[in-house]
């Protein structure tokens, strides 16, 4: 313990010694690990963001979605269907299950006129089910169904038609046709992306219904259930067996999952990303040992009388190799350790991680795997850059040191 302690202490007076060459060094060192840490880093962010990007198409993993049709194309009961659907899944005691009726079209009256607006009728699980992302307000309850005047969630470009009323002044909406009636603004769905000038209305599927005698024609609900991955394979074909038992001649009902996951080749994807992202932090790194391993060996030169002369005060081969190894290896670690403080300090700050990956919700904590691949990062090339210029040291004759 002692030696270790004593070549510890050479090596930090080394360092203190030969200031401006640690200094050089340690920049190198610190910006390669800096940039190999952020690079892990912003792929697990990576991962998060493009998970939820695909929760938001078609629903977190594992989704579920049951569609029912007939080999006819006759019309489907979709009250008897719907009242099957809630007695099938009440047993399996789901958390979460939307029906969704999309492309129907609405007239909305707006300040230039009435417009047709395209309208997505769902229930209320249907934001966690796909992390529907609101710019303002909120998104629908179970007890909206009982409002007198029934919430709806438009997108920015509509709310922008309508004048971009503060949602705190309660601003409605009035329709006319079979839905017709004043309904209230709860929330506002923001833009996609640039050019995204969609005119849509989300109203409450019980709402709607109470309104309707029925749905428009050929418009038929999808239902959709989030499970969790460890049950879906386990679930799925129970649950068609239960939806399909007694159910009349010549209709037919599908279970398939639509989240990201189920996809061939989904993972694989994140994978190869994060595989090629950590290769370009991997060359980043060796070319800063690189740089790190000439300094070194240009200082060696420079040093070899000083090593002559501890080598005549008694100074061991091994105390010679263990303190030049141990003096790179105390310097990089601390260059490790600033560049990882310095890319912890900046993405854990939330505007950048919501700048550079925008529309991002649940931000991860900063992956303690980016942290440690750092430190490791910085041990590895302090020992490699320490090596070759200790093995230089070990073959130092003690007289020629002292004639240099």
């Amino acid at each position: 313990m002692t030696a270790v302690l004593g070549a510890l202490a050479d090596a930090w007076a080394e360092i203190r010694v030969h200031k401006l060459r640690v200094l050089l060094s340690l920049i190198g060192i610190a910006v390669s690990v800096a940039a190999l840490t952020a690079v892990v880093a912003l792929s697990e962010y990576q991962r998060q963001f493009q998970a939820e990007q695909s929760d938001r198409w078609g629903g977190r993993a594992a989704t579920l979605v049951i569609g029912i049709s007939t080999d006819d194309g006759s019309p489907v009961d979709v009250d008897d269907f719907g009242a099957r659907f809630s007695r099938v899944t009440e047993r399996f005691d789901f958390s979460h299950t939307a029906r969704i009726v999309q492309g129907i079209m609405l007239p909305v009256q707006l300040p230039d006129g009435v417009v047709q607006v395209n309208a997505r009728v769902v229930d209320p699980s249907y934001s966690q089910i796909h992390r529907e992302k609101l710019l303002d307000g909120r998104w629908f309850r179970d007890a909206d169904a009982e409002a007198l005047a029934p919430p709806v969630v438009i997108t920015e470009a509509l709310w922008e038609r309508l004048g971009r009323v503060p949602l705190a002044q309660h601003p409605t909406l009035a329709m006319t046709g079979d839905a017709g009636g004043t309904y209230q603004i709860v929330g506002v769905v923001p833009k996609q992306g640039y050019g995204d000038e969609e005119l849509r209305v989300d109203l409450l599927f019980d709402a709607y219904r109470a309104r309707v005698d029925a749905l428009p024609e050929g418009s038929y609900p999808q239902y959709e259930i989030w499970v969790g991955q460890d049950r879906v394979d386990e679930i799925a074909p129970v649950l068609a067996m239960d939806l399909r038992a007694g159910l009349p001649a010549g209709q037919s009902v599908s279970v398939s999952r639509s989240d990201w996951a189920a996809q061939p080749g989904a993972l694989d994807s994140m994978a190869t990303f994060e595989m090629i992202t950590g290769g370009i932090a991997a060359l980043i790194l060796a070319l800063g040992a690189l740089s790190l391993v000439n300094i070194q060996l240009v200082a060696m030169r420079q040093r070899v009388r000083e090593i002559g002369v501890r080598r005549a005060f008694g100074a061991t081969a091994g105390r010679i190799f263990v303190s030049v190894l141990l003096e790179s290896l105390v310097a990089t670690t601390v260059a490790g350790l600033i560049g990882i403080a310095i890319v912890v300090a900046v993405l854990r700050s939330e505007w950048v991680v919501t700048t550079m990956f925008y529309g991002i919700q649940d931000i991860p904590p900063f992956p303690m795997r980016a942290a440690l691949t750092g430190l490791i990062a910085s041990i590895v090339v302090g020992a490699v850059a320490g090596f070759v210029p200790a093995l230089v040291a070990l073959r130092v004759k003690v007289i020629d040191a002292i004639r240099f």
